[in-house]
């Protein structure tokens, strides 16, 4: 059964950027678009990169390592249209950030 975890306060992930927590033995990749917050796997499909390292620009991040994008609200590859990451439910609960696991 699913539960709700918390991963990080909300003043952790600056608007526009990305980090890398690990919860639960899942290392999730958490976004900051226009203060909501969205999460998914950190690892990239194509060859393992951080997801949460990368460059936001808008809802796409960019893997540091080859450039694939992935859009953080949907997990779907912009280069690789049969790749996509996990999305995992988020929401906020007296200033931190928890997800569905």
């Amino acid at each position: 059964m699913a539960e709700w975890v918390g991963i990080t306060k909300t003043e952790e992930v600056e608007e526009g950027k990305g980090i890398v927590v690990e919860s639960q033995g899942k290392c999730l990749a958490v976004f900051n678009v226009g203060g909501a917050f969205h999460v998914i796997d950190n690892t990239c499909v194509h060859r393992g990169g951080p997801l949460g390292e990368g460059d936001l620009d808008g809802d796409v991040v960019s893997c540091p390592w080859h450039g694939w994008e992935y859009n953080v609200k949907t997990g779907h590859c912009v280069n690789n249209p049969s790749g996509h990451v996990k999305v995992y439910p988020a929401r906020v609960e007296g200033g931190e950030i928890q997800v569905e696991l």
